[in-house]
């Protein structure tokens, strides 16, 4: 399938951003808040990652309501994009020997709004750029190509942690800072070839209006039986995806020790589970199209349900690399076909409304697995039994999943 300009543009954006995730959700920022002394340990980390996800859940549906009049949408995504790489970059002149881990976490918070906030208008422009014969591909090569590409300010920061020291916070910001660059530059393009096709004509009295149509969608969401079912289970397993991804580096080292495992093997196993995510997440593209997108996602839940119980018994390093790949291998499949999937059953012209709901349901998620994840280590003792804990999300989000239909047809009211 050969790519329009629109598309390789929009898929560049999920290269730029995805530097966000593996570096800043994932990797680095767990490592440099544990460096703290006043911190009494990397899983409260968890703690954090439910705060900013509820200030966006709560935001999420009245600015895509907002964003669906016509040029709105492109000054949303510019305005989160910018709060994302701005607060970024801030990351990098927080050092552990400041002791103001509270600092270090606003700017966390307030970097993780701007990623999943520019997110919400950068999902919903898979219908601007792409048909819904095509969206499966596409948005699967975003994540591919947004893994494989993320490998390389990864890489870069990870070479200069090891110059610099692996005990040293140095390293660890520079990390930050070629982050926000790359994020950045790979934006670049997202913002001069993509364009809103789909939107609301304007009208006076728009943010007024804007929360009209919202509570009118809130009254009718029943009425959407296939989008309302869509995300009473995507709001359960992408909880469990979410977690896995902010969380994983936390659990590592909680359950094996820095001493069996130092932080730069930590971080190599994370840069190769990027490079096997990206084969996969093409494959579940070219997947869907034999066995359906529903087929391919409901596959990608049992993956993680196995990774799940593989993770309780992790005692060596082979075991965590192991798991990771594991997990690499549905990671990119399932955030990919889910976005595609719910793009293929909305009203193109309000993508920004439902893209918002599609948001607040993933955002509330997250609220509780991270949460969970922390809760269950300090009332059991044992970061062990906090993987085990979501489970059960991604057993519910199943049996949600599978009333879905396999080829769903875009939506006007059932």
């Amino acid at each position: 399938m050969v790519l329009t300009k629109e598309e390789r543009s929009w898929i560049l954006y999920d290269c730029g951003n995805s530097a966000y995730s593996i570096a800043i959700s994932t990797a680095l920022l767990p490592v440099v808040f544990g460096m703290f002394d006043n911190v009494n340990s990397s899983m409260d980390l968890g703690y954090f990652n439910t705060l900013a996800s509820l200030l966006l859940a709560i935001l999420s549906p009245i600015l895509g309501t907002i964003a669906d009049y016509k040029d709105r949408k492109k000054r949303f995504f510019l305005f989160f994009f910018i709060i994302g790489v701005v607060f970024t970059a801030s990351l990098a002149f927080v050092s552990p020997s400041s002791g103001m881990w509270q600092l270090l976490a606003v700017f966390y918070v307030l970097s993780s709004i701007g990623f999943a906030g520019a997110n919400i208008f950068y999902d919903s422009f898979l219908v601007d750029v792409s048909s819904d014969e095509r969206m499966d591909k596409v948005s699967s090569k975003g994540y591919a190509y947004g893994y494989i590409s993320s490998v390389i300010p990864f890489g870069i920061s990870l070479a200069l942690i090891y110059a610099l020291g692996m005990d040293q916070a140095i390293g660890y910001q520079a990390g930050f800072m070629v982050t926000a660059v790359w994020w950045g530059l790979l934006t670049l393009p997202m913002l001069r070839d993509v364009k809103q096709r789909h939107f609301i004509e304007p009208e006076p009295k728009p943010v007024l209006n804007s929360f009209k149509r919202l509570a009118e969608t809130f009254r009718n969401i029943r009425q959407y039986r296939t989008v309302f079912v869509f995300l009473i289970a995507y709001f359960f397993y992408i909880d469990g995806v979410d977690t896995i991804i902010k969380m994983v580096v936390p659990y590592a080292t909680s359950v094996l020790g820095n001493e069996a495992l130092n932080t730069f093997t930590l971080l190599g196993i994370l840069l190769v589970i990027q490079i096997i995510a990206f084969p996969f997440a093409i494959l579940y593209g070219n997947l869907a199209k034999k066995y359906s997108a529903r087929g391919m996602i409901i596959f990608a839940i049992f993956t993680y349900i196995a990774a799940c119980i593989g993770g309780f018994f992790i005692s060596t390093v082979w075991h965590i690399f192991l798991l990771g790949a594991l997990i690499a291998s549905a990671q990119g499949g399932i955030q990919a076909l889910s976005r595609s999937y719910f793009a293929k059953i909305i009203p193109k012209q309000n993508s920004n409304e439902f893209f918002g709901f599609y948001n607040i349901f993933g955002k509330f998620a997250a609220i509780i697995g991270p949460g969970v994840m922390a809760l269950t280590t300090t009332l059991t003792g044992n970061p062990r039994f906090s993987i085990l804990a979501i489970i059960p999300l991604f057993i519910i989000g199943f049996l949600v999943f599978i009333t879905l239909p396999k080829e769903p047809k875009i939506a006007a009211i059932d």
